[in-house]
């Protein structure tokens, strides 16, 4: 039996090409998934955008956010069975999503929102995943006492529309979010925030507001462009924890003299070391998915393409491109 699949083209990684791979088979934790739909983040264009300037020997299948249904299972995999519903955001080391069928590690899985459709659940794993690690995990906000404020970049975006609500289920600091257009401030509103401000001048937003500092800043898009800013407004001993790498060697001056902290989160660094706490992100997404089923958090789809083929992947691509997606663009195969 043959899957279909979309890939890079290594002739020319510009574009996509279909191809048809054997069926895989499962290793001792594998889950074999029929993927049902996908989700397109940045992480798929930065990957592209990488190819494209490295080149490929062979066609990569990208794509690591996807819901479907369970076909096999492995030797050693627990708590799923054939016939399950199940939702994940991958390993960026193995083959993607943007395929019929998958092999997914089933510690990093998560069974699918009851109350949610395909789309709506693909939409949540990667995003979920970043949100929550980069709140509770990095900067430990479930901690911070009454009166603490935390500062999302980028507040209308994928992550951000669950940081938000997270935030607010899971502690007691005061959520502001930034954005840029009305429509994205009130994207953040609805999602919680407490207050919403202008990105492009935040130290004169705040000040409006009389705050000169936050105590904790999530940082979701432009690290080299707000880093300037971050460091101003980030409170002595605060915490700075940032989703993108930065291009430019970042000054440091002000974080010494406020003794404050910088954490990187990066989603796929627990099943790429295959750490020991790996399978801590199934249970995040079995968290998540009774938020969801219960009504405290939302679905962050905002775009939805039907069928997998080469256009609508590129369309998809193209829209992540733009930057100016509120929540996630999502196929439906």
């Amino acid at each position: 039996m043959t899957i279909k699949a979309i890939a890079i083209n290594p002739e020319n990684p510009q574009q996509f090409i279909e191809i048809q791979q054997p069926q895989p088979t499962p290793g001792e934790y594998d889950l074999l998934v029929e993927v049902k739909a996908v989700s397109v983040n940045p992480v798929d264009t930065k990957v592209h955008k990488g190819a494209q300037k490295n080149g490929l020997q062979q066609p990569r299948i990208l794509g690591w956010d996807a819901s479907g249904v369970v076909l096999a299972v492995g030797s050693k995999v627990s708590g799923f069975s054939i016939g399950d519903e199940v939702y994940y955001a991958g390993d960026i080391t193995r083959p993607g999503s943007n395929a019929t069928q998958q092999l997914i590690d089933a510690r990093i899985t998560g069974h699918k929102p009851r109350n949610l459709d395909w789309a709506q659940s693909a939409a949540i794993p990667l995003t979920a995943l970043t949100a929550w690690e980069g709140l509770f995990d990095r900067l430990q906000i479930d901690k911070a006492a009454e009166g603490k404020t935390l500062l999302i970049v980028g507040g209308a975006g994928g992550v951000g529309s669950l940081a938000i609500p997270f935030a607010k289920l899971h502690s007691k600091v005061k959520v502001i979010a930034t954005a840029s257009r009305p429509d994205s401030a009130q994207w953040c509103k609805d999602r919680g925030a407490d207050l919403v401000i202008d990105y492009k001048d935040m130290p004169a937003e705040l000040e409006k507001h009389g705050l000169k500092y936050v105590d904790y800043i999530f940082c979701l898009n432009d690290t080299d462009g707000h880093w300037a800013a971050m460091s101003q407004i980030i409170a002595p001993q605060g915490q700075i924890c940032t989703i993108v790498e930065n291009e430019k060697p970042l000054s440091m001056d002000q974080l010494k003299l406020k003794s404050a902290a910088l954490h990187f989160e990066f989603m796929y660094t627990r099943s790429m070391f295959t750490t020991d706490d790996i399978a801590r992100q199934g249970e995040i997404l079995d968290a998540t998915a009774k938020l969801l089923d219960e009504g405290e958090i939302a679905t962050s789809l905002s775009k939805t393409l039907h069928g997998l083929s080469v256009e609508t992947l590129t369309k998809a691509h193209q829209l992540v491109l733009e930057g100016h997606m509120r929540g996630k663009v999502v196929i439906v195969y």
